[in-house]
């Protein structure tokens, strides 16, 4: 075992607990949006998902996306890093890493810092089926899930022998190595196609399209946005996976693209709708740092800036999908993180140092982006049908409809967020 490098050892700890923050971050970006009927249920969602994330992972999720065997490019065996003895050892009475990582810090962190984007990805889900969903169907979901959808997904764009990797049997075909910096295809593509697969099989919330659901807490949504730009800095800047030049630009390009794309937003819907709303603007916000995830160490920062700021115009035009094709995306799951996880991941083709097409002339960066996001795509879509249909037939995914129109919180979790009592005259008239 080589040398510990304290200097990346130490920023690696500091990312992973940022991308950590961010499922608590979405919680409150999430639970400001929902109506105050539903606001408890939305970050049980997300601490259901921190908690069972973090048991599968230990126990397989982390062999099968980087520490067991490579099978096939698609996963690896669940066997040898189960309960993460590939890794974890005991030495002179106490617990460590068995090895380093390729730039010197131990294991163990890095299995915490996978661990923390596993547990993002699917409480990203949450925000397309909030206000409707059983939380016991949630968490027998998030375990299977994270199993056979995000974990292999994690290996074959990320693990040096997968499927869909920079140096795997795809890129060398296409002839150019693909490229998803922090998670383009294997976060936000993924929990935003996952979702849309629930969202279709589970169905519209009452009411949806006929009757005002307005988020009950705009400054939620807000620290929670405020909170995912500063999670995000772990997000991308832990995934240089060293204290260097690189990591300390993904800070700078992240931030380019969040602020471009918060103000493109806030322009269309001024235009529109005559307003700069906060909801706006902290929707914008993540739109940018979704599209800029997959491209923030290769693109140049008035390209970064560029990618934000077509982030944020499209998105808000995607976020109406729902209304024209009659899904209820809760939270806009779809319109933000699928369509903005597509823009960044396909825009890398044209704007990639080196290799984009718009530096080389060349369109094999351009073909192996559109190739992996289409296979991200397909795999999370149908994988994530199954599971759903087959939970949706068995034990089922919503409470009944009389639960739902009273509120899900009382239904499922007994409790409400917020219980205002009344004082009557004749109370008032004894305390005097």
């Amino acid at each position: 075992m080589g040398q510990i490098d304290a200097g990346n050892a130490s920023w690696m700890l500091i990312c992973t607990a940022l991308v950590f923050l961010m499922t608590p971050a979405v919680g409150f970006f999430y639970g400001g949006m929902v109506r105050a009927k539903s606001v408890l249920n939305i970050l049980m969602l997300e601490a259901g998902a921190l908690a069972v994330t973090m048991i599968v992972w230990g126990f397989w999720g982390w062999s099968i996306a980087y520490g067991g065997k490579n099978i096939g490019g698609v996963f690896g065996d669940p066997i040898s890093g189960f309960l993460l003895k590939d890794t974890i050892v005991e030495q002179d009475g106490s617990f460590t890493s068995t090895a380093l990582s390729g730039t010197n810090y131990p294991t163990s962190i890095d299995i915490m810092f996978q661990a923390a984007f596993a547990m993002i990805t699917v409480a990203l889900i949450a925000g397309a089926i909030a206000e409707r969903i059983k939380y016991s169907t949630w968490m027998i979901f998030v375990a299977v899930w994270v199993t056979i959808v995000y974990a292999p997904l994690a290996h074959m764009v990320w693990s040096s022998d997968g499927l869909l990797s920079a140096d795997g049997p795809i890129s060398r075909a296409l002839g150019a190595s693909a490229h998803d910096f922090a998670g383009g295809t294997v976060v936000h593509i993924n929990a935003a196609v996952a979702a849309l697969a629930i969202v279709l099989i589970i169905g519209k919330r009452h009411g949806f399209s006929k009757e005002p659901m307005r988020p009950h807490n705009v400054p939620f949504v807000m620290l929670g946005a405020f909170l995912l730009w500063f999670g995000w800095f772990g997000f991308n800047g832990g995934s240089a996976f060293a204290a260097n030049g690189v990591a300390g630009y993904a800070l700078v390009s992240t931030s380019l693209a969040a602020g471009a794309a918060m103000i493109s937003w806030g322009f269309v819907e001024k235009v529109r709708d005559g307003h700069f709303t906060a909801v706006g603007a902290a929707s914008g916000m993540v739109a940018g740092l979704v599209a800029i995830t997959p491209a923030a160490d290769v693109v140049s920062p008035i390209w970064a800036i560029v990618i934000g700021l077509i982030a944020g115009f499209v998105t808000y035009f995607a976020c109406d999908l729902k209304y024209r094709f009659d899904y209820d995306d809760a939270l806009d799951v779809v319109g933000i993180h699928g369509i903005g996880g597509v823009i960044g991941t396909v825009m890398l083709g044209f704007v990639m140092v080196g290799s984009g097409l718009f530096y080389s002339g060349k369109f094999n960066q351009l073909l192996v982006q559109v190739v992996i996001a289409a296979i991200a795509i397909v795999f999370s879509g149908v994988l994530t049908t199954v599971i759903a249909f087959v939970l949706e037939k068995t034990i089922g995914w919503r409470v009944s409809p009389a639960e739902e129109l009273m509120g899900i919180d009382m239904a499922d979790q007994g409790e409400r967020a917020y219980d205002f009592t009344s004082i009557s005259s004749s109370t008032l008239k004894e305390t005097k």
